[in-house]
C-alpha cells in the first residue's frame, strides 16, 4: 500500500470514528435509552450475533449516560446545555456547528495538505464549513492543496453535512434501541423537514437507503468512465467516481481537478450521472419517498410534490433555455462548441444553479446577463428537505400563488386544488424576506471590503447563502474578513434562515391575548 492509499485509509478511519463519537454524544444528549433490560438474544445465528452487539452498544451508551449525569457542571453551563437540548433548532445548529470545530480540528493537522504544513485557521475553518454545509466554495484548491488524508476528510464532511447531524444520531439510536426518544425525533424532523415526528423513523432509514444506491450507482458509471475513457487506473478511478458521486448527491460541488468539469464538458457519460445525481439529491428526501411509492399516479401525489416537481421541471427548462440563448455565441463558454457539446453544456450548467457548484464552463466569462439568470435560480434553489439550498422551490411557488390570489382578490390563497394555511404563508414570506435580507447586507460588506464589481459579488454571495458553490474566481480574494461572512452566510444557508433565527432565539412566548385591529394603507 503506497503512502497515498494509507492516507485515504486513515482519513476514512479517522472521520468515521471523530463523527460516530459526535453523533454519538448528540445521541446521548438528546435521547435517553429504554430502562428495562434487553430481549435475550438465541446463543446461535448471525442475528445472535447483532443483537449482542446492540446490547453491548446500549450499555456502553447507558454506562456513558450514567457517567454523564454525575458530572456536576457549572450553573451557567448547565442551564445553557438545558436551552440546547429542550430547543430542535438549537440542537441541529449546535449539531453542524461541532461537525465545522471537529472538521476544522482534522484539517488543521499537517498530515491533511500535500506540503506537510498545517493549513492556516481560515482556510481549514472555510473549508470545514463549506464541506458540512454542502457548498463547495474553497480557498484552495482541493485536489492539489489537500492530502489523501485532507480528501478523506472533506469526502466525510460532505456526506455528514448531506446526510445530516441529527439524521445520523437517530439513526444510531435506531441501531441500538430500535426506537427514538421525543426529543431527538423533534430535533430530526426539524432537520430533514419530515412532515410529522410519526415519519421521523422511516425518513431516516430512507434517507440512508436513497443516499447508498444513488451516490453508488452513480460512483460506479463515473469510475468505468475515467477508467475506460481517460485511462485512469482502476484504484485512482474509483476514487474519482466515488468522491464526485457523493459530491454531486448531496449537491456539494466539490471536486479533485483544477477546473471542475470544464475539462469534461462535452462528455455526457460524465455530465449526465453527476446531472442526474444533483437532481435526485435536489428533489429532497419527502419527495423522493412518495415518488418511490406512486411514481405511476401523480393525482396521488401531496401539494408539496406537485408543486416540487412542476417547480423543478419549469426551472430546469427555463434555465436550459435562457442560458443556452444567452451563451451561444460566447467564445469563452458555448461558442467554441459544436451544436450537440452546446446544448450538453447549457443543460449543465441550468443544473449547477440548484445548488451544487460543479460548472463545465468558465463562469468568469459568462455575460452579466447569465450571470443573474444564475443569482436567480441559485436563490430559489431545489427541494425542501434534501441537500439542496436557497429558499426552495415551495417557498417560490407559494409566495406566487399569494400574489396571484392577492391580484384576484380572492380572500383565501389555493394551489392546486388545496386552500393554503395562513402560516405557511407567513412562513414563506418570512423565508424569503430574511434570505433578501441576508443576501443584501453581505454584498454591501463584500462591495465595501473589496475591489471587486456588483455582478462578482453578487454571485460570490448568492452562492454561499444557497450552498451552491459556484464561483466567477474571487473567492480567494476575498480577504479575511470577506471569507468571515462567507463562511457565516453558507452556515445560515444550510440550516435555513428560521432554523437559524429560532435557535438565536432568546425565549419563546405563546401570546395569550390580542390587541384592537387597524389597518394601514399598503402600496
Amino acid at each position: 500500500m503506497d503512502a497515498t492509499w494509507a492516507q485515504l485509509l486513515l482519513g476514512l478511519l479517522t472521520v468515521a470514528s471523530v463523527f460516530l463519537a459526535a453523533a454519538a454524544g448528540i445521541a446521548v444528549l438528546a435521547w435517553t435509552p429504554l430502562d428495562k433490560p434487553p430481549v435475550k438474544a438465541p446463543r446461535f445465528g448471525g442475528r445472535a450475533v447483532g443483537m449482542r452487539l446492540r446490547a453491548w452498544l446500549r450499555r456502553r451508551v447507558v454506562a456513558t449516560r450514567d457517567r454523564l449525569q454525575a458530572v456536576r457542571l457549572p450553573a451557567p453551563v448547565a442551564r445553557w446545555v438545558a436551552l440546547v437540548v429542550r430547543h430542535p433548532a438549537r440542537l441541529v445548529v449546535v449539531g453542524f456547528a461541532a461537525a465545522v470545530i471537529l472538521g476544522t480540528g482534522l484539517l488543521l493537522l499537517p498530515m491533511a495538505t500535500e506540503s506537510g504544513r498545517s493549513a492556516d485557521l481560515v482556510t481549514a475553518l472555510f473549508t470545514a464549513t463549506s464541506a458540512v454545509c454542502v457548498t463547495g466554495l474553497v480557498i484552495e484548491d482541493t485536489g492539489s492543496f489537500w492530502s489523501g488524508f485532507g480528501e478523506v476528510v472533506i469526502l466525510g464532511l460532505i456526506q455528514i453535512g448531506g446526510f445530516g447531524i441529527m439524521t445520523l444520531a437517530s439513526l444510531l439510536g435506531l441501531l441500538m434501541a430500535r426506537r427514538l426518544r421525543l426529543r431527538l425525533q423533534l430535533g430530526t424532523q426539524t432537520e430533514t423537514k419530515s412532515m410529522g415526528v410519526g415519519d421521523v423513523r422511516r425518513v431516516v432509514l430512507g434517507v440512508l437507503r436513497i443516499s447508498v444506491l444513488v451516490e453508488a450507482v452513480v460512483a460506479l458509471i463515473l469510475a468505468w468512465r475515467f477508467a475506460d475513457g481517460y485511462g485512469e487506473p482502476w484504484a485512482r478511478a474509483a476514487y474519482l467516481g466515488l468522491f464526485h458521486a457523493v459530491s454531486a448527491f448531496n449537491n456539494a460541488g466539490f471536486g479533485l481537478y483544477p477546473d471542475s468539469l470544464m475539462r469534461f464538458v462535452g462528455d455526457p457519460l460524465i455530465c449526465l450521472p453527476i446531472m442526474a445525481a444533483i437532481v435526485v439529491g435536489g428533489l429532497g428526501f419527502p419527495v423522493l419517498f412518495e415518488l418511490r411509492r406512486a411514481l405511476r399516479t401523480p393525482r396521488k401525489w401531496s401539494l408539496h410534490t406537485k408543486i416540487t416537481v412542476a417547480m423543478s421541471v419549469i426551472l430546469l427548462g427555463g434555465g436550459w433555455l435562457l442560458i443556452t440563448a444567452a451563451e451561444w455565441t460566447n467564445g469563452g463558454t458555448l461558442g467554441r462548441l459544436s451544436f450537440g457539446e452546446k446544448l450538453l453544456a447549457g443543460a449543465t450548467a441550468a443544473v449547477m444553479p440548484r445548488t451544487a457548484g460543479f460548472n463545465s464552463v468558465d463562469l468568469a466569462q459568462m455575460r452579466d446577463v447569465t450571470l443573474l439568470i444564475n443569482d436567480v435560480l441559485m436563490f430559489i434553489g431545489g427541494g425542501s428537505g434534501g441537500t439542496a439550498g436557497g429558499i426552495k422551490v415551495t417557498t417560490f411557488a407559494l409566495l406566487g400563488f399569494v400574489i396571484l390570489a392577492e391580484i384576484r382578490g380572492e380572500p383565501s390563497v389555493h394551489a392546486l386544488g388545496r386552500r393554503l394555511p395562513s402560516g405557511i404563508q407567513r412562513q414563506a414570506l418570512t423565508i424569503a424576506l430574511l434570505s433578501v435580507g441576508l443576501v443584501t447586507t453581505a454584498t454591501l460588506a463584500l462591495l465595501a471590503l473589496t475591489p471587486f464589481t456588483l455582478n462578482q459579488v453578487l454571485f460570490e454571495v448568492t452562492s454561499a447563502f444557497a450552498t451552491v458553490g459556484m464561483t466567477t474566481g474571487i473567492t480567494a480574494h476575498v480577504g479575511t474578513a470577506g471569507h468571515v461572512i462567507l463562511i457565516a452566510l453558507m452556515f445560515i444557508g444550510r440550516l435555513g434562515p428560521i432554523t437559524a433565527a429560532a435557535a438565536l432565539a432568546l425565549r419563546q412566548r405563546t401570546r395569550r391575548y390580542e390587541l384592537p385591529e387597524e389597518r394601514t394603507i399598503v402600496g
